[in-house]
């Protein structure tokens, strides 16, 4: 199966950060908060969305920043996938 986003959506996949607090200890994935750091598989065309004219700036590969608790989350082939809107992506991280 292959995931294909419409109009604004964009598909992404979370990454694991590793994270070490300044005493050393580095946090297991239980001990941490949502990631909010994920990779952009797929970008929908953009275009038309609620009146106004989209234009897609994120592009498959980026690294980028959402909202904590933005998208909804797929599970497709053992692989979990966040579908967002562009607009509840923060920034890209280069």
């Amino acid at each position: 199966m292959k995931l294909t986003p419409l109009a604004d959506r964009v598909i992404l996949k979370m990454v694991e950060v590793e994270e070490t607090t300044k005493g050393g200890i580095i946090l297991t994935a239980s001990a941490k908060e949502k990631p909010s750091v994920a990779e952009v598989i797929s970008v929908g065309p953009g275009g038309m969305v609620d009146g106004h004219d989209v234009v897609m700036t994120v592009k498959p590969g980026d690294k980028v920043i959402t909202s904590k608790y933005a998208g909804t989350e797929v599970k497709l082939d053992d692989e979990e996938y966040v579908v967002v809107r562009q607009s509840d992506i923060l920034a890209i991280v280069e």
